[in-house]
């Protein structure tokens, strides 16, 4: 039998999910976080035995298909038959939660209410009567903690629902037949059910503190959602943030993972000693070398998770939501907008879909194209890598990737609004805020550990793949024999990569070892940091003692062929233009639009090379005195590509005094 989880967002419906299920679906204390319908078999200590297959779906606040979130529940629950609906239910909020539920129902469908977080709602002195609401909705009741995987309500929940599957649930109030096209009809609906939900609850609950009261909490958040108070706060956190992962304890915690990799890379080389030189190549330098690489900063991006994993947990991040809303808005987007980013950072894949809660269209397409804008966890590699070869792991350079970003953000928000002729209309942000809470060490340890688990993954697949083709075509010229070592010029790697060496001259890295870095890092981000080990060897990468470089930041650049400055704009080129190929097609599925979608790579495109031709440019000419090379060239794509944006916002504007 299949059984529906719903509730309201930010109820603990996922979180319940995953217990019952055993599954690690991402949950948040926000709203928004499951934007799409996940399904898996119920654990037997749960259902005694009955194989049931329960059903999470996004949190919805009615069955009216208004939003995306509100139309898949709506649908599913109408139209896949299920033997009975788990309403997850907020013990905290109950006349805001009894809305949807009194909608669930009307559906003829057996539903269980689970009373969740009826520990919280105990700490705040609210007492509900769980018979006597039972009796008036006309179903059962039962108190839960779903953070609590031995909490005794769990099995109670899950025994009672298989008890009433397949019966006819009674409605304690129905309101059939309303005109959703009618807007008077719809609210005059609403406040009729919202009457006997406030009638029902006035009954079953009490609280020793009214709603109208201001609380701890609400202090609290006069403080940290100020506008100005707020954004600084913000800024601390995040660069504290971004310090301790990646200045202080990742790159710690890394000096020893580096050292094993180097041990294992030692034994499998006296393993292969005697194969010949090009399985040897391929094995040491290759596969573990290329690998390695990438791994060994596997605990600056670790720690990075368990942090943000703690912000969303105790409640901080919604609050974000709240600061960056009138910035946003500003730009013609609002502060909906920043969770897709937030989610960006650890990957921009599930960022860019999180963009399907936005209901304006344009403002949802603009921030699945400007999401991949925040450096995901696949970049991390990246920065980190740069910072410790260029910058002796100075603990400003990660903070400044990521507010450039948001800088960039800001921008393409903006540019996009004056492309598109949006005209400004007064919008409103609603955001629930969750109760301030400890966060939870077991929680964002398996974040954590779960994102950490994606990362390897994708490091012993896509990676080990790509690294070792990247060794093959260095080893090997066209006529697929090996080349010398003093000859890696004229290898299949070098002829493909030159031509796009040249693009990137004006830029300040024009080498073709870059360029293939670069190219192979629209397969998987954390190919740059692969393909460079692979190209210029391992060993010049990875210090076993400080996770820098063998021989020395001085001899490593002079191997590159990079200045400092050249390093931050390649680095930034990297961040700022298109990300992987995945991220890709989820932007494609977001944007439901092909000229959008191409727009959005092509602002990417343009952005990654613009910023990086002012960064190296105005940089050499400050550091040295002169301009850097192709400077002509590139200046006349940077004016064209200025031209081009001109154009399309000019041409916009006729358009819009024509109509």
């Amino acid at each position: 039998m299949r059984i529906a989880l719903v509730g309201n967002p930010n109820s603990g419906k996922t979180t319940l999910y995953n217990v019952l299920t055993g599954s690690s679906e991402k949950v948040g204390n926000w709203a928004g976080v499951t934007v799409d319908r996940k399904e898996s078999t119920m654990k037997s200590s749960f259902s005694d035995g009955t194989e049931v297959v329960a059903v999470d779906l996004p949190g919805a606040y009615s069955m009216s298909p208004f939003t995306n979130e509100e139309s898949i529940t709506s649908d599913f629950v109408k139209e896949s038959n299920v033997a009975a609906i788990i309403n997850v239910v907020d013990a905290t909020n109950l006349s805001r939660s009894l809305f949807f539920t009194t909608q669930m129902l009307e559906l003829g469908i057996p539903v269980i209410v689970a009373l969740n977080k009826s520990d919280l709602a105990a700490k705040k002195g609210v007492v509900i009567d769980v018979e006597q609401l039972s009796q008036k909705l006309g179903c059962s009741v039962v108190e839960t903690i779903s953070v609590d995987a031995g909490n005794p309500g769990l099995v109670t929940l899950v025994q009672e629902a298989i008890k009433h599957a397949g019966e006819t649930q009674v409605a304690p109030y129905t309101k059939a037949n309303v005109d959703l096209s009618d807007k008077d009809a719809v609210q005059t609906a609403d406040k009729e059910r919202f009457e006997f939900v406030n009638e029902v609850v006035a009954a079953v609950e009490k609280r020793a503190t009214e709603t109208s009261e201001a609380t701890s909490q609400d202090k609290i958040d006069a403080i940290v959602t100020n506008p100005v108070v707020g954004l600084v706060i913000f800024a601390a956190v995040m660069y504290a943030v971004f310090s301790i992962s990646q200045a202080y304890v990742g790159p710690y915690i890394a000096d020893m993972l580096c050292g094993w990799i180097e041990g294992f890379a030692e034994v499998v080389g006296g393993m292969v000693e005697s194969a010949s030189p090009f399985l040897q190549a391929l094995l040491v330098d290759g596969i573990i070398g290329g690998v390695g690489a990438v791994v060994g900063f596997l605990p600056l991006v670790m720690v990075m998770y368990f942090l943000i994993a703690l912000l969303e947990d105790c409640g901080y991040m919604a609050r974000v939501a709240v600061v960056m809303d009138p910035f946003f808005k500003k730009v013609g987007l609002s502060g909906k907008s920043i969770i897709p980013m937030i989610i960006g950072t650890g990957c921009a894949i599930p960022g860019v879909m999180a963009s399907r809660t936005i209901k304006n269209e344009r403002e949802r397409r603009t921030t699945a194209m400007l999401t991949p804008f925040m450096p995901c966890g696949a970049k991390l590699p990246v920065i980190a890598l740069f910072a410790g070869v260029f910058f002796d792991n100075a603990g400003w350079v990660s903070p400044l990737m990521y507010f450039t970003g948001i800088a960039i953000i800001f921008l393409g928000a903006l540019l996009t609004l004056q492309i598109t002729g949006h005209k400004y209309r007064k919008s409103f942000f609603i955001i629930e805020l969750p109760e301030y809470k400890i966060p939870s060490l077991k929680f964002a340890t398996m974040s954590m550990l779960q994102r950490g688990k994606e990362f390897i993954i994708k490091a012993g697949t896509i990676i080990l793949v790509c690294n070792a083709g990247v060794q093959i075509m260095q080893s090997f010229d066209f006529s697929l024999q090996l080349v010398a070592e003093t000859a890696q010029d004229t290898s299949i790697l070098a002829a493909i990569s030159s031509p796009f060496a040249i693009l990137f001259v004006p830029l300040g890295f024009g080498a073709w070892q870059l360029a293939a870095a670069a190219i192979t890092g629209f397969i998987a981000k954390e190919n740059v940091v692969g393909t460079l080990a692979v190209v210029y060897g391992i060993t010049n990468f990875i210090d076993t003692e400080e996770l820098a470089l063998m021989s020395g930041s001085t001899e490593v650049a002079t191997i590159m062929g990079l200045t400092k400055v050249a390093a931050l704009a390649y680095l930034m080129f990297n961040l700022f233009t298109p990300p992987c190929f995945a991220a890709i097609g989820a932007m494609n599925a977001e944007m439901r639009d092909k000229k959008w979608l191409w727009g959005g790579i092509g602002l990417q495109f343009a952005t990654g090379y613009v910023v990086a031709f002012f960064v190296y440019q105005i940089g050499t000419l400050i550091t040295l005195g002169t301009l850097g090379d192709g400077f002509i060239a590139g200046l006349v794509v940077v004016v064209m590509i200025v031209g081009f944006v001109a154009s399309l916002i000019m041409k916009t504007k006729k358009e819009m005094k024509q109509a």
